[in-house]
């Protein structure tokens, strides 16, 4: 499992069963409650393609609609909502081949928000992240940004351990490329 999820707060019960009986009302608040980080992952994952992050965020939502009767309280919602739309993302993923997609122009780049660091860094990095082939880009970031294991993504990915770190390696040294360093 990727590192505890935060996302999960434990009045989301209430609405997970509520919404599972049919109550939109209750779906609308986990929504809500659960949006901006799905749709974070999902922007990502997605090579920061805003059409593509939303597509996938409401595909990931309505699958959350269809399996709320499967969601078994073992974890927090948070976690099962991450996990089916981050199985969304890779779905959507091999579907395509794992073939280089659209790279992202200038006038696509995420929005701003708190960084650590410069905002023009920040854009640079995420242009080159958004470069990055498919399967690479999903390697790095599920291990380096959402906090998996390698055994972890292996298994999603349907690749060895091995290809996982491969994977990995070859991400950032693509980065490092391509934000110019030696």
């Amino acid at each position: 499992m990727p590192p505890a999820l935060a996302a999960g707060k434990n009045d989301d019960v209430d609405d997970v069963r509520a919404a599972a009986a049919g109550d939109r009302k209750a779906f609308q608040r986990l929504y809500r409650q659960h949006a901006g980080r799905i749709h974070g992952a999902m922007l990502r994952l997605a090579g920061y393609d805003h059409a593509r992050a939303e597509d996938l965020t409401q595909e990931a939502f309505v699958r959350a609609w269809q399996k709320l009767d499967s969601f078994r309280e073992q974890s927090a919602f948070g976690t099962w909502l991450y996990r089916l739309a981050v199985n969304v993302a890779l779905m959507d993923i091999r579907a395509r081949g794992a073939d280089p997609v659209g790279y992202v122009d200038e006038d696509n780049v995420p929005e701003r928000g708190e960084t650590p660091f410069c905002a023009a860094e920040r854009e640079e990095l995420e242009r080159a992240i958004g470069k990055l082939p498919p399967r690479a880009r999903a390697v790095l970031v599920l291990h380096d940004v959402e906090g998996w294991r390698h055994e972890e993504i292996a298994s999603e990915l349907e690749m060895a351990v091995g290809s996982s770190k491969a994977q990995l390696h070859r991400a950032r040294g693509l980065l490092r490329k391509a934000l110019g360093e030696v």
